[in-house]
Formats: structure tokens, sequence, C-alpha cells
């Protein structure tokens, strides 16, 4: 097996049986590629060519480009993944990365906006009634309110949206889904979005779509996040992931505990799951309605909403 056909079958098994995302594959993939054409520069054409000095030396390679410790530690990962698969699969004997110790990065405090800042973001659009300027701010609060990831705000279809319960289901990583409560804002933004739009055929349609009707893109979702926060007079940089820690960290400083949380974020890593039990929606709507700032007040005491509209 050459190195080209090893690339091929670890992308149909991302896909096929580890049900990776579309970007979490392309990740791997630009990863893999560039290690290929290095050893290939070197005269290595199969992945039983690979050892640990030429690994090594890709590693300095890498050093010489000046790439953050982040960046080289994300590629040794995605070899380290590359060349397991290709032992389990019994391409090669030993897997050369497993002794080759990436970069320690330093963890850095997830960047998050003050509550102020996010109204200031969320309600850049209040008071326009074009279908483009609800359809963004129904977006942003959306992206704050559940605190879910620009993937999964894209990838909404309309029936995923309960806006009678003020509930939404998700697909998270590895497809997997869960159910999040919405706050009344975002209800209200939603429904003012949805009643504009002309070509709501079925439930199945996507939640927000362009211009031309197709699907909202994530390359769009975080342009959209990024001018908004800029006309919002926010001098930094923000993006939807930055809204999604804004999520979390407020309701952790208004008193939701971390358990609660996670399930709200759909968090699995193993150390999670083995620390915590698994959170009703009942407790989670409550612990949302009361620690959540554009929540409070959404829903009466048998979960029902209560915002209004």
């Amino acid at each position: 097996m050459d190195m080209q056909n090893a690339r091929e079958e670890f992308k149909n098994y991302l896909v096929t049986e580890k049900d990776a995302s579309h970007y979490t594959v392309i990740n791997y993939d630009v990863d893999i590629v560039q290690f290929i054409q290095f050893a290939q520069e070197r005269g290595i054409s199969s992945p039983r060519e690979v050892d640990v000095v030429c690994i090594r030396s890709w590693l300095g390679h890498l050093h010489r480009l000046k790439l953050k410790k982040s960046s080289i530690a994300k590629k040794i990962s995605s070899l380290r993944s590359f060349f397991r698969f290709l032992v389990r699969r019994g391409k090669i004997i030993i897997n050369p990365a497993i002794a080759i110790q990436p970069p320690k990065v330093e963890k850095q405090l997830p960047r998050h906006l003050t509550v102020d800042e996010v109204f200031s973001l969320v309600e850049s659009h209040d008071g326009a009634t074009d279908e483009k300027s609800l359809r963004e701010s129904a977006a942003l609060e959306l992206l704050y309110s559940s605190g879910i990831r620009a993937g999964e705000l894209v990838g909404l279809n309309i029936a995923d949206l309960d806006a009678k319960q003020a509930m939404l289901k998700v697909r998270g990583k590895g497809k997997k889904e869960r159910m999040v409560p919405v706050g009344s804002y975002a209800i209200r933004a939603l429904e003012a979005y949805l009643a504009k739009r002309e070509d709501i055929c079925e439930g199945g349609a996507p939640l927000f779509v362009d211009k031309k009707g197709k699907r909202f893109e994530r390359h769009s979702l975080k342009s959209l996040v990024k001018k908004q926060a800029q006309k919002s007079g926010i001098n930094r940089s923000v993006s939807p992931h930055v809204l999604r820690h804004s999520f979390a960290t407020h309701l952790l400083d208004s008193g939701a505990n971390l358990r609660s949380i996670q399930e709200l974020l759909g968090h699995e890593s193993l150390a999670t799951t083995q620390k915590y039990t698994s959170v009703s929606v009942a407790k989670l709507l409550e612990v949302y309605d009361k620690a959540h700032p554009r929540a409070r007040g959404g829903r009466d005491d048998e979960g029902n909403n209560n915002s209004g509209d």
C-alpha cells in the first residue's frame, strides 16, 4: 500500500465508521497530505518506510516554518491517529509517531464577552424589518441563547425548533442529538425571521438560508458575527465560539453548576462522562431559566414558554 491509498482508506474510515464531520475530515486530511508530501520528497512512498527519524525530521521542518505550538501539536495528533488506524488494519506493525512528543501548549482561558457586550451585539439589528437583518438577528440571538456551535446552528432544520416549548433539537459532534432550551428573546427573533421568509414549504427545510435560498454556511456565520461585533464597537476578535464561551461563562457566573452546563453544551469527554450523571430536561430548564441573562421569566412553573409572542 502506498501513502495515497493509505490516506484514502483513513478518510473513508473517518466518514463511514467514525461518522466524523466534514470539517473534521478536512482538518485531518490537510495535516496528513502535508506529511505525505514531506515524506515523498525524501523518497518515502509507503507507510511501512516511515520511521521515527522521518517524523522527527518533519517535526523539525514544522518548527522551522515557525508554526504555533498548538498547530504543531494538532499535526502530530493527526499523524498519530493516521498510523494508529494503519496498525489496527494490519498495514503496518508499529505506530512510528507514538514516541513523538508534541510541544507543550500553554492552556489559554476561553475568550468571552461581558453581558453588556453581548447585549450590544445581539441587539445590533433592533428595529430592522428586512429578511436579511431578521435572519442575522435570529442567528445571533440563538448562538448566545443556546450556546450551540457554528456547525450545529447552520445544520438546523425548521422541524428542529419547537417554538411553543422553547426547545431546540441539536445534532452535535458525531451526529449525536440533544435537546437545548431557547430563551424568549431568541424565540421572538426566530419567529419574526420565519414569518418574513417566503420559501418555507416543509419542516425539513433549513432553518437559516442565504439570499439564494441555500443553507447558511459556517464561513458566512463567522463573517456575520465578526461584522456585527465591529459594528457594536467591540474592539477584539469575536467568533461564534466566543459567543458559546460567553454563554457558558455567564451561566456559571449566575450560579449554574458545571454538570448542567456540560449537558447544555453537549460536551462528551471521557473524564466528564465518568464524573457526572445525566441531568433531566426539567432540571436543565430550571437551571437555564434561573441563570441565562436572556431567558429569565421565560417560562411558568410547568415549563411552558411565556415569552408573550
